[in-house]
């Protein structure tokens, strides 16, 4: 209490909605312990009290995961794989050599160690995995990336426009998520023929309802908060709230669903070349690969081994990332955890 003509305490006020103020104490006036500090008491740390932007939240979650990082590093390799092959390759993936087929790994032929062995033609087993990620993870990112652009668009197309519209569009995606896939790849394949370019179109005219009922549902949502009905209601052009406000809104839970695809986009390719319908004979594939070794898979174990191992990582490594950005960009995930 200051009962004196001595300097004023300088003091904080602490209020729920403004946060700290500044406030001096009247003479003769004691502040009630309750509702105010001394300045030389330490400061309330905003930490988790104050809502930390999306993207900066993601890096903070992701440098604290170790797991993580061990996952994206083997995906790193195998984007390495496909952007500059030539570097990593110790052999031609194409070159036969009749007299070295089917040498077990490690062994060296006509100057060159063949360190995963080679196949029925003497083909390097290293350099045509290597070669064949080229292909798995083009397609891959092909297919996720107009699956979602066709998707997202019918999708949010669906959820603005509603009535008749969006009941068709709705529709069809349930329509052909009924059919089987592989069924349906199949017939497109086969209408189509069989080739990188047709094998992604397949990949994607399937997967799209996916997309399509992600970005349906989130539009609705987005459609119901209050500063969407007040763009509305001021008169904004739908066009610039579906920019503004409504797509912002479906990107996290797009993102979501591709990092999920990715790896499924990677077997769907392995499934149609194993079968004959994806990329076709000479060019490397994991699936043709695959299927290729299943011939051998007593005397050379090693044909149908190493391509199967390589998918394998891939796949998981892709499943564990999306697994953790659904984890912190979903919103019913973030709704659990809280």
């Amino acid at each position: 209490m200051n009962t004196g003509t001595g300097p004023r305490k300088r003091l904080h006020a602490t209020s729920p909605q403004t946060g700290d103020l500044p406030v001096q104490a009247a003479d003769g006036v004691e502040p009630t312990m309750g509702s105010v500090s001394l300045e030389s008491s330490p400061a309330v740390p905003a930490g988790d009290a104050v809502t930390m932007p999306r993207g900066r939240r993601f890096w903070n979650k992701m440098r604290a995961s170790r797991r993580v990082w061990g996952f994206v590093a083997i995906l790193l390799v195998f984007l390495c794989f496909a952007l500059v092959p030539a570097l990593f390759s110790t052999a031609e993936p194409l070159r036969a050599d009749l007299p070295g087929r089917l040498l077990r790994p490690g062994t060296t032929s006509a100057g060159v160690t063949h360190w995963l062995g080679t196949d029925q033609l003497g083909r390097d087993v290293w350099s045509r995995i290597v070669y064949g990620s080229r292909a798995s993870l083009t397609i891959a990112f092909a297919a996720v990336f107009c699956a979602g652009i066709i998707g997202s668009t019918l999708g949010v197309a669906a959820g603005t426009l509603r009535g008749w519209v969006g009941a068709v569009i709705m529709r069809i995606a349930d329509m052909v998520l009924s059919v089987p896939f592989f069924l349906l790849a199949i017939l497109t394949v086969v209408v189509l023929g069989p080739s990188l370019v047709n094998v992604v179109l397949c990949l994607a005219l399937v997967r799209w309802p996916r997309y399509t009922r992600v970005a349906y549902g989130q539009t609705l949502e987005a459609q119901g908060r209050e500063f969407v009905r007040s763009a509305v209601a001021v008169g904004s052009p739908p066009l610039w709230v579906i920019r503004k406000h409504i797509i912002p809104e479906v990107i996290p839970a797009i993102i979501v669903v591709a990092t999920l695809e990715l790896g499924l986009m990677v077997l769907y390719e392995a499934s149609l070349s194993f079968i004959g319908l994806g990329v076709q004979p000479p060019a490397p594939s994991w699936g043709s690969m695959l299927s290729d070794g299943q011939q051998y898979i007593g005397t050379a174990w090693w044909l149908a081994t190493f391509p199967g191992l390589a998918l394998f990582l891939l796949v998981l490594s892709v499943n564990m990332l999306g697994d953790f950005v659904r984890d912190q960009l979903d919103p019913s995930e973030r709704a659990l955890r809280s």
